[in-house]
């Protein structure tokens, strides 16, 4: 991943385990609440060549993160990026922090050829799907359903 760097100093990069306390803080504070060390497992996860979990840097502070994933798809020869997590800290949002990390998003899925990349939004978070419906992304192909196992 080349670094991206927006006009405010923010450079986006790689998480590193030393991120861990940051982002657990971050999804914390998201209604997530998650420790260090669960991080640091997820991070290991996520170090495979068809996921990433990038943060965004401003003087040396983790202000947010992403977590994606490169899905290929079955009924086509292409793939799909899925968003698993996007946290931008609540004093760095509407500073650009949360569309630089989805443009990282879009470069990983033109990169990889895919077809499109999603992200799910819920109801409770307003602001996330503003920002969503802002860059593009069609809410009114939602057709997700889940089972809790």
């Amino acid at each position: 991943m080349a670094a991206m760097i927006d006009t405010a100093g923010t450079i986006l990069r790689p998480a590193e385990t030393g991120d861990a306390v940051r982002i657990a803080a971050l999804f914390t504070e998201e209604g997530y609440p998650v420790g260090p060390s669960a991080i640091v497992a997820r991070l290991a996860r996520f170090a495979g060549p068809d996921s990433a979990v990038v943060v965004a840097d401003r003087n040396g502070e983790v202000i947010g993160f992403i977590a994606l994933h490169v899905l290929p798809r079955f009924e086509h020869d292409d793939a799909v990026v899925r968003i698993l997590a996007l946290v931008v800290d609540a004093g760095a949002r509407e500073r650009g922090v949360g569309r630089l990390l989805m443009a990282e998003a879009e470069r990983v899925g033109r990169e990889r050829a895919a077809a499109f990349v999603e992200v799910t939004a819920g109801h409770h978070r307003p602001d996330a799907r503003r920002l969503y419906e802002s860059l593009g992304y069609d809410a009114s192909v939602t057709a997700y359903l889940r089972k809790r196992l």
